[in-house]
């Protein structure tokens, strides 16, 4: 395999230089035909960036879709507490208009006092950005950001996050500010301390922040829950085998003499698996080319008799007759490779279901013959030999977790030396105990070889398979929790507000002979209104939304009807629960003392 990077030239598009690589290299196929170049091709550049991120891009697209939720979510709230603040005010700012302050004055002290909140909360958020920066680099996955990446404030962003604060602060101040400096001076003047002249005149303003608020934070914990469940069908996906303590080490041989490469490969294998399999508490031990469940080598096949067998494709693993053992594969027909089959270099085969299914169909595939065509291009290799099919195993994760087992042959190892070789162990220990005593036996056939990596195959899911979705779920979860926080913070506010208004109102009802429960109710009817509104509107954008996920949550369908229900059952018990604390105030209230709360 040959990497070619190329800087492109000023001015010369991607897709330009994808266009000439493209025409360069079918005059390469032109000039040099055989098996070199397939028949049909076509070149594709990718930058260099989109290489390293990858699929990445999606994960970080969704955090800061996430993060500008949250930041409306908080948005809406900060103006519905600023909005109730400035309607308490009213008879205060009515005061001062008739000193002379001005409309003018009066927005901008307002502003003012909004500027120095929002200051407060920067310098807050500055020092919780730095010490939460740390432990956030903990858990971003590695896999797609290179290692040398180097974390930290950039001051550019910090100041564009800070122009951001300073932005919605004069949006969030600027509503409260001019429906305080423009309310009715007489009635300001003429009501009660908590607002009562200026009524529910912007009742209906801060009910439809609620619901907005409601609906963003719906979106975010659909998208949580979605996550959550695509991390629980990925980490309780049926493999096909257990990986619970299974350890494997990836051996690299030094380098020989290239006349004699061959024999002295398979003998350094073979010395270094019966020294392995001798260690106590090792089960089983096997030799392999590919690392399941990530995936292997594969090579188009050709099948004996078969006329239209081009363009067949399988995956291929050269191992020893243990393999099957260690990794739990049921045999299905026929028989598995016996250690005369490679010992011998016998040039038979054991194929999974998949490949049965496949390439064969109906057919019975026991004593077909199966070429593996990469075998002739490649050095080291039996050339155009066809392999006898002996048996055939159950399937087992080949290419990823979630998805469908892909035809797979399994090959004596001692067919060739090529490549590294990886060693599976089945072990009644913890394999991480065991890494060090692998490590001293490859060293004491050869000390030049090196074990490449090495861990247990549990580990190796956590960072190579896991680790990505389960940053998206922390993350993404993180936010939906902050966001329903500010929900439940922003309805509890309006509810208790709405109470405090109509203390007087519920005075008169409760003397003229309301009871305690019919309080309770319609209090709580008005905040289960404002709750089930947003919920709708929330529910709806999530269908809409959540496809945008889809990458992040496989296995899941992204309209999950459990998720969406959970999530509104959830919304409405904690949204109804914000609502009760206020409802249950005002259902106790005395009637002498709210008859004459002004």
């Amino acid at each position: 395999m040959i990497w070619v990077l190329a800087r492109v030239k000023k001015g010369v598009s991607l897709q330009a230089a994808s266009a000439d690589i493209d025409a360069i290299m079918h005059r390469l196929a032109q000039a040099n035909p055989g098996d070199l170049y397939p028949p049909r091709f076509s070149m594709v550049a990718r930058s260099l960036l989109d290489y390293v991120v990858g699929d990445f891009r999606s994960t970080l697209g969704a955090l800061l879709a996430a993060v500008f939720m949250l930041l409306l979510i908080a948005c809406t709230n900060v103006m519905n507490l600023l909005l109730a603040r400035a309607t308490v005010r009213e008879r205060e700012i009515a005061v001062r208009a008739s000193l002379g302050a001005s409309p003018g004055r009066l927005i901008r002290q307002l502003l003012v006092e909004s500027f120095v909140l929002a200051a407060t909360a920067c310098l807050a958020g500055c020092s919780l950005a730095y010490f939460g920066l740390k432990g956030l680099t903990a858990i971003i996955p590695r896999g797609p950001i290179p290692e040398e990446t180097v974390f930290g404030l950039n001051p550019a962003v910090l100041l564009f996050a800070l122009a951001i604060a300073v932005l919605v602060t004069v949006l969030c101040g600027l509503a409260p500010a001019l429906h305080a400096a423009r309310g009715k001076l007489q009635l300001s003047m003429a009501g009660g301390g908590k607002g009562v002249g200026g009524g529910f005149r912007h009742g209906n303003l801060r009910a439809s922040l609620v619901v907005a608020e409601v609906a963003l934070s719906i979106v975010l914990l659909t998208g949580a829950g979605l996550l959550l469940r695509g991390f629980f069908a990925l980490t309780h996906a049926d493999l096909g085998f257990s990986p619970h303590r299974t350890l494997y080490a990836m051996v690299s041989p030094a380098p020989d003499d290239p006349s004699d490469t061959t024999s002295e490969r398979k003998l350094f294998f073979e010395r270094v698996l019966r020294r392995v399999q001798a260690l106590p508490g090792v089960i089983s031990a096997t030799e392999s080319l590919g690392l399941p469940p990530l995936g292997g080598e594969g090579s188009e096949i050709t099948v004996l008799g078969k006329p239209n067998s081009q363009h067949l494709t399988s995956m291929l693993d050269l191992c020893s007759e243990t393999y099957f053992q260690t990794l739990g594969l049921r045999l299905l027909r026929g028989r598995l490779l016996s250690e005369d089959d490679v010992a011998s270099s016998r040039h038979v085969a054991v194929i999974n279901q998949a490949f049965a299914r496949t390439h064969f169909g109906s057919e019975n595939p026991l004593g077909q013959r199966v070429k593996f065509n990469d075998f002739d291009h490649l050095p080291d290799t039996p050339k155009d030999a066809y392999f006898e099919v002996i048996g055939i195993v159950t399937d087992f994760s080949n290419r990823g977790l979630l998805k469908p087992a892909t035809p797979e042959a399994f090959l004596p190892h001692s067919i060739s030396g090529l490549g590294d070789r990886v060693i599976l162990a089945k072990t009644a220990v913890d394999p991480m105990s065991l890494l060090a005593d692998v490590q001293r036996e490859v060293w004491a056939v050869d000390s030049h070889a090196a074990v490449v990596r090495s861990g247990s195959i549990e580990d190796l899911l956590g960072r190579e398979v896991y680790f990505r979705p389960r940053f998206g779920l922390i993350t993404i979860g993180a936010f939906a929790g902050i966001g329903l926080v500010l929900v439940l913070i922003g309805i509890f506010s309006v509810m208790a507000y709405t109470v405090a208004l109509q203390t007087h109102e519920l005075g008169v009802r409760m003397a003229l002979g309301a009871q305690q429960g019919n309080v309770l109710r319609m209090i709580l009817w008005k905040g289960f209104r404002l709750i089930a509104a947003g919920t709708v509107i929330g529910v709806w954008a999530s269908l809409g939304l959540t496809r945008f996920l889809a990458t992040q949550i496989p296995g899941v369908s992204t309209t999950d009807p459990w998720t969406f229900c959970s999530v509104v059952i959830l919304f409405l018990a904690v949204g109804l629960l914000a609502s009760y604390l206020p409802a249950r105030r005002a259902a106790q209230v005395d009637p002498l003392v709210a008859l004459h709360y002004e």
